[in-house]
């Protein structure tokens, strides 16, 4: 008999859900941990940095207080404390991934650093324990790049940022997706000269470019230095300060950019090193576990997911899975299959940008005819009163108003725009949208404002209106 029914591996988003699931369902339930419960989510990623983003959105109102008919407002703060708060910020919401939460479940919790030793057999700390089946949800770190002379240099990443104990005064940060922008305007609103170095010809690569470069443009109003097509050459260390020469790839101009940090945003990897997952008969591509569509990896008896499939490195996304994963491995004959139709997913940049489904881009390449519609913030009675009236919301739809993809660059956008996954994820187009009564004054009214611009292209443009009037003429 095997020593458990299911072991997790990696107590993250992923591994949590997997094991308590598991665990109510009866399963006799094993979790293994490296370091802490809680994963990169709640020490490195969502809960830390969301933190730091709403001091320094405080900050930055406080700074703008005449805007608000407020007298002028020195803003004074001492770094450590703002850190301070974010780490007190991870400990209250840390409560919930306490290991004895988990072992009042029946789960029984491991720490520490092991391998597989065949399907069936994982190894720690000398010691061997059998499973019947296993879940792997490692989660990923925070990667560089191969750059001629980083090996010289301390540079930040994404988690070491978290650990600083002062406040530069100046940071070039390389990489300009959603975690090199939200640092970048963290760090900016706190004072410090930031400078961003792109490679690709676009803030946020994977974003729609007109929605990307509305944010370059509000972000370099805020004083934020942006390069973009810069390809790095080298780095190396000017007396006190951290001096990088790049290459401009689009002119072919050499530039030199100076700063007292240099830090690293390009991405994630996946953790998997170590694990000798040869041994269990698990395949690696392009640096993730290879799973078909129920999360199950080339190995029967394994199942694995979150960070390390390679699919949408989302805590969300980790949860779904996981909720896939305990059906599939557990309940006899249940297949359910994962479906990415309708992912969202938020930069949170203020304004915040929340996304779901196509581009414009990605929707004519797919489509043969498209409709683009857009609704300006600025026009949103809600944040003219607020103050925050920057932004664009912009809906791709299909002829018959379909939605095919919806983009919120707004306040609040990553909670606006769950209104258009709902829409989405249950076949709704833009008329159940626009026939739902918002209320007034809230920010939610941008989405139907949006969706009115399918129905006030039809009513007011073409042969419609020529016979709408003429039918009010004569019918009073």
């Amino acid at each position: 008999m095997r020593d458990f029914d299911l072991m997790v591996i990696g107590g993250g988003a992923g591994g949590l859900n997997v094991a308590s699931g598991a665990a109510q369902l009866g399963a006799r339930v094993a979790l293994i941990e490296k370091n802490k419960l809680g994963g990169d989510c709640l020490y490195y990623g969502c809960v830390p940095t969301k933190a730091l983003i709403h001091s320094a959105k405080i900050a930055s109102l406080m700074k703008r207080s005449k805007e608000f008919g407020l007298n002028d407002t020195t803003v004074s703060f001492d770094f450590k404390n703002i850190m301070n708060h974010m780490r007190d910020v991870v400990s209250k919401v840390g409560v919930h991934d306490d290991p004895k939460r988990f072992e009042d479940m029946g789960i029984q919790v491991f720490f520490g650093d092991g391998k597989f030793v065949d399907p069936h057999t994982f190894e720690f700390d000398g010691k061997k324990i059998t499973s019947k089946k296993f879940v792997i949800s490692t989660g990923s770190r925070a990667v560089a790049i191969p750059v001629k002379g980083l090996e010289n240099i301390k540079y930040l990443t994404s988690e070491s940022a978290l650990e600083l104990d002062y406040l530069p005064k100046s940071i070039i940060i390389l990489g300009a997706g959603p975690i090199g922008l939200e640092f970048a305007q963290v760090f900016a609103r706190f004072g410090v000269k930031v400078i961003i170095l792109e490679k690709m010809g676009q803030v946020l690569p994977r974003e729609d470019k007109e929605i990307s470069d509305t944010l370059e443009s509000i972000l370099k109003d805020e004083g934020i230095e942006i390069h973009t097509c810069i390809d790095v050459d080298h780095v190396k260390q000017n007396g006190d300060q951290k001096g990088i020469e790049v290459i401009a790839v689009c002119s072919g101009q050499k530039k030199t950019f100076q700063a007292d940090e240099f830090m690293i945003a390009i991405g994630r990897a996946p953790n998997l090193e170590g694990l000798n997952l040869e041994a269990a008969g698990v395949d690696v591509e392009k640096r993730a576990i290879v799973v078909n569509r129920s999360m199950r990896t080339t190995a029967r008896n394994i199942w694995a997911c979150g960070d390390v499939t390679g699919q949408y490195l989302f805590t969300h996304v980790a949860e779904y899975q996981a909720g896939l994963v305990v059906a599939n491995a557990l309940i006899p004959f249940m297949k359910r299959k994962a479906n990415y139709r309708v992912v969202p997913w938020v930069t949170y940049t203020d304004p915040e940008l929340g996304r779901v489904g196509l581009t414009e881009d990605e929707a004519r390449q797919r489509y043969n005819h498209i409709k683009v519609y857009r609704y300006d913030v600025k026009d949103l009675d809600r944040a003219v009163i607020e103050g925050e009236d920057k932004g664009i919301i912009k809906i791709v739809c299909t002829k018959k108003g379909e939605i095919l993809g919806a983009h919120v660059l707004a306040p609040r956008g990553g909670e606006i725009v769950h209104e258009f996954v709902l829409a989405m994820q249950n076949n709704l187009g833009v008329k159940s949208i626009t026939n739902t009564i918002h209320v007034y004054p809230t920010l939610s009214q941008a989405v139907r404002r949006a969706t009115n611009k399918y129905y006030a292209e039809k009513i007011f443009s073409g042969w419609i209106p020529k016979v709408t009037k003429k039918l009010i003429r004569i019918f009073g």
